[in-house]
């Protein structure tokens, strides 16, 4: 598109929305990777939470173009997640001025990658991992800290990735960028594709 310049340069929206993230960790004062993740139960009842997101895969990955994050199976966004098989969430800068929201299917990754990703957690966080129960009731922070204990002594110092505990990687069908324009005239585009192999549409948005 002809007046598509400056910060939404390019073609390729995973590109743009690494570089947007790259420049957001220069800026932003915590956790410039945090994401509002929303998602659906099996009653159509939306819910929403932060979470951070770990990966951006570009259009090279087997996947097509992906946005990956982390967390316990158990929990009630997994579930959500995949009973829906789908998701939505917006990444904010205050500091830049800028948002930038996705939306599509979602799978677990399971595998290799999120090994991989868990080996580079901190030892507490791995730990952690195993002795969190997510989203089910707790009975006092004693009672956590307690199976904390617990599972340091029989994980030791090196656990391996929980069986309940992995990934989920947002393949989206929409990808929209905005940015704070003077006096609310706000500028946004809008990537729009059916499936990962079709190619993007791209438009400008009224603000």
């Amino acid at each position: 598109m002809s007046d598509r310049t400056g910060i939404f340069a390019g073609e390729d929206p995973f590109v743009l929305a690494q570089a947007w993230l790259t420049e957001a960790e220069k800026t932003e004062l915590n956790d410039p990777n945090a994401i509002a993740l929303s998602t659906v139960d099996a009653s159509g009842m939306p819910n929403a939470r932060m979470v951070l997101l770990k990966e951006i895969e570009g259009t090279d990955a087997p996947s097509g173009g992906a946005f990956l994050f982390y967390t316990n199976y158990g929990s009630t966004k997994a579930g959500e997640l995949d009973q829906a098989g789908k998701a939505a969430f917006v990444m904010h800068w205050k500091s830049l001025r800028r948002q930038i929201r996705v939306r599509g299917q979602v799978s677990r990754e399971d595998g290799v990658q999120a090994d991989s990703y868990y080996a580079t957690r901190s030892l507490k966080s791995r730990l952690g991992a195993w002795a969190s129960k997510q989203s089910q009731p707790l009975s006092s922070r004693g009672s956590l800290m307690a199976e904390v204990a617990k599972v340091t002594a029989q994980h030791g110092p090196n656990p391996k990735r929980p069986p309940f505990w992995g990934g989920y990687r947002l393949i989206p069908t929409e990808i929209e960028f905005w940015a704070d324009g003077a006096f609310r005239l706000h500028d946004r585009f809008r990537w729009a594709r059916v499936n990962s192999t079709d190619t993007w549409e791209v438009v400008r948005l009224n603000p």
